[in-house]
This record gives structure tokens, sequence and C-alpha cells, in this order.
């Protein structure tokens, strides 16, 4: 018989043990600028990231990473770790007003991060998404999340600290090519944009997994949406 042009679904088993990161809670991804990059703001990126920063550093904890987003603390600023792990391991709670705001101070950081990657050139702001989209669902604690898991979740990330480790010196590299390319032709090499996207969002999963605690998934290995 003809085939139809579409390719038949996957039965769920091997659509999870595909990897490939199809369907993971977290999703993130960045418009691709279409048009020329403001050279000025690109040359002196590293100045004009500063008010902005020190903003951020005031809500997360003292100080601002660029290389992973939002910081990961145990008490009330930054993003909610200690606090959602022992209500999950005594309560088997996730409170919504916890999840919204590790949602938004994510989303938030995330910004900042592709602001100074020089992958957008319009100033991060505090609350509209710009070209920056990430999210990740309202987990149900009670049905989807582990009592104990949170607890060496950390842990079991290790392997995903090892080739992240390497996949941000390389985006490092990336973005400094990409500060060339902007200055002299104004835009930003596609192969490079894609590979610092995949790393970020390489980065938000193990974060999504290990410290935000919204699922029990383990990462994919893998830089593809």
């Amino acid at each position: 018989m003809a085939s139809s042009g579409q390719t038949p679904p996957r039965p769920p088993s091997e659509a999870v043990s595909a990897g490939a990161g199809h369907n993971y809670p977290l999703t993130f991804s960045v418009n691709y600028p279409e048009r020329d990059l403001d050279r000025l703001s690109t040359a002196f990126r590293i100045f004009w990231i500063i008010p902005v920063a020190i903003l951020a550093a005031t809500v997360e904890g003292g100080s601002f990473s660029t290389g992973s987003g939002a910081r990961y603390t145990g008490g009330g600023i930054g993003v909610l770790f200690i606090p959602v792990l022992l209500m999950l391991l005594f309560r088997k709670k996730y409170p919504r007003w916890w999840y919204d705001w590790n949602l938004q101070l994510s989303r938030f950081s995330n910004r900042i991060v592709v602001y100074f990657a020089l992958m957008n050139d319009r100033y991060p702001s505090t609350d509209e998404q710009q070209s920056v989209h990430l999210n990740f669902p309202y987990p149900n604690a009670e049905e989807d999340l582990s009592r104990g898991l949170p607890l060496v979740k950390w842990l079991l990330a290790i392997p995903h600290y090892v080739v992240l480790f390497f996949l941000t010196i390389g985006a490092v590299f990336a973005a400094i090519f990409a500060w060339f390319a902007i200055l002299f032709t104004g835009r930003y090499p596609r192969s490079l944009f894609d590979y610092v996207e995949g790393v970020l969002r390489w980065q938000n999963r193990v974060g999504a997994y290990a410290f935000l605690l919204i699922t029990d998934r383990y990462p994919p290995f893998s830089l593809q949406p």
C-alpha cells in the first residue's frame, strides 16, 4: 500500500527510549534575528549589560551567572530549591506561587544570558518574553513527582555537568566569533546561533530536573528541541 506521506506515531516506550528531547517538560527556544543587529550595542555589550546584571544579582542572591541562567539557592532569593525539596519530601506538594516565581525568574535570567551572548540586541525586559521562549508545566506533585528522588537528582545529573562544562566553553568561543561577525556583517552566523541556543536549552533542562524539580524525567543528552 502506498505511503500517505505521514510518519506513523511511535509507541510511547519507543518515543521515551529515543531520548532525543522530544516532548521534554521544559521547552526553550530563541527567535533568530532575521535582520542586522546593532553593531554599537554589540561592541560594548559587556558594559551595556551591567545595569540589568546588577538588578538580577539583587534577585539571585548577590551575584549573577551568565553561564547557566538563574542561580539555584536554598532560601527565598534566587530560584527556590531547598524549600521545594523539603515540601516535596514531607508534604508531596509544590506550591503554585513557588512554581510561578521559579518560572518567571528563569525566564528573566535567560533573557539576560541571551542578550549577553549577542543573540538579540533588545535590552532584557523584566516581564516581557521578547525573543526568548522558556516554559515548563506546573507539576502534579502527588502523581508525577517522587518524594525522595529530589534528594539525589543533583547527583544523578553529574554526567550532564561534565558534558556541559565543555559545551559551555564551546559556546563562549562561538559568542566571541559571533561578536566579530556582527561587527563586520551585522548578522549572527546561523550555525553558531543554533549551537549556543542548544547549549542553553540543555542547561535549562538539567536545571529543570536537578534544581527546579518540576520533573522526574531524566534530561536527554541533546542540543535539539
